[in-house]
């Protein structure tokens, strides 16, 4: 079953909206958020504009010398902690640090991921786009419930991609353990997962007064390209051969802070109050792909089936049962 509320609201933003027209007049002190990748990319655009509405921000990071680097004057540097999501024991001691901590979570922004890259085993054999896009943010997620609804109104925002339209979850082989390993059939999986999470999150937390959203945050060139080489790049029609934007990049991808709008326009809006459970892209509720004209539906609008209750209740419980094998 899809939302009805998977229509557009005609907001008054739009693609290319900056992120601090989004937050503008927005007060949240006193409100507590998790931003993962929050130091790098779009993730460090929406955290500067939390931080500048007066939230305090909780960045868990890999790479914490990094993080502690490019937040400098941003997020002091207690604020930041390490964890990897690819490693469920360094997430579960993440949440557990987190609860010891704070009482209560506002905002949990599950940002950060990996796209493209070589096929690599973590965890129990696990395919690591699917491992640490989907699984250790699920885990994360969680853990961070029921800090979540002790507190009313808070909000779970989950970043998808327009990748999500390549393929639903590959329910045969998720892990590519039968079919040879593709890396975009593997992100565009761990994409859909990453809007199903928001779904069945909603289901389970509406009663208690908490949403979730999935978010396409847009065509934006930041280091999540690190695993794609120039040529790449200029096949999918990102750059030209002399490795300058294309005319499509020119028109459709956005900067680091339009990057963030959407994030932060789920994160807080008003307009949103009693509507979740819905996938979102350029500062709007997005069309579903049957709505939007053929020649953009592989960029814009969500596929049902990054949508569909069914598909997210059943990804749930197929995840807890690999976290519990």
């Amino acid at each position: 079953m899809i939302s009805k509320h998977q229509t557009p609201t005609r907001s008054g933003f739009h693609s290319k909206t900056n992120a601090n027209e989004i937050t503008n007049g927005i007060d949240l002190n006193e409100k507590i958020a998790i931003v993962t990748g929050g130091y790098s990319g779009i993730g460090l655009e929406t955290t500067r504009e939390l931080v500048a509405t007066g939230a305090k921000v909780i960045i868990p990071a890999k790479r914490t010398e990094v993080a502690v680097q490019n937040l400098e004057g941003i997020v002091s540097k207690e604020n930041i902690v390490e964890m990897d999501l690819g490693n469920l024991n360094s997430v579960k001691k993440f949440t557990e640090d987190f609860k010891e901590s704070f009482g209560k979570l506002d905002l949990l922004i599950n940002n950060a991921g990996i796209m493209a890259c070589p096929e690599t085993r973590i965890g129990n054999g696990w395919e690591s786009q699917f491992a640490v896009n989907h699984i250790g943010h699920f885990l994360l997620t969680k853990e961070l419930m029921d800090s979540m609804a002790e507190n009313d109104n808070a909000k779970f925002v989950s970043l998808s991609s327009s990748a999500h339209s390549l393929t639903g979850i590959l329910w045969d082989d998720i892990h590519f353990q039968n079919n040879p390993y593709d890396k975009w059939m593997a992100y565009g999986q761990s994409k859909t997962a990453s809007s199903l999470i928001a779904i069945e999150f909603h289901r389970r937390m509406v009663d208690k007064g908490v949403s979730g959203f999935s978010v396409h945050p847009g065509g934006i060139l930041t280091p999540l390209q690190r695993h794609l080489q120039k040529e790449e790049m200029v096949a999918l029609g990102w750059m030209d051969q002399n490795g300058s934007p294309s005319e499509m990049a020119k028109n459709f991808f956005k900067t680091t802070s339009q990057g963030a709008s959407t994030t932060l326009w789920c994160a807080t809006s008003s307009s949103l109050s009693g509507i979740g459970g819905v996938f979102c892209e350029d500062c709007d509720i997005a069309k579903r792909k049957n709505e939007v004209d053929d020649s953009l539906q592989r960029y814009f609008g969500v596929a049902d089936w990054a949508v569909d209750t069914e598909e997210a209740s059943k990804l749930w419980d197929v995840t807890e049962k690999m976290l519990a094998s």
